[in-house]
């Protein structure tokens, strides 16, 4: 599977936003993150990095 995991990235620390995410949909406010599971969050920040190969999405909060 592609999924990959959402991070907050803070001051050279990551902590765990989602697991299995398979949308990351930015707007104006935030980015709404959704699970293969169909669970939902919001989190206000910007999509700060990728890292593909290690199925991982950082993000920095706003």
């Amino acid at each position: 599977m592609c999924e990959a995991n959402a991070y907050f990235k803070e001051n050279g620390t990551q902590t765990l936003i989602m697991e299995a995410v398979d949308k990351v949909e930015p707007d104006e406010d935030g980015i709404r993150l959704v699970s293969i599971f169909g669970e939902q969050k919001f989190v206000k920040g910007h999509i700060h990095s990728l890292s593909l190969v290690d199925h991982k999405v950082f993000i920095a909060p706003a």
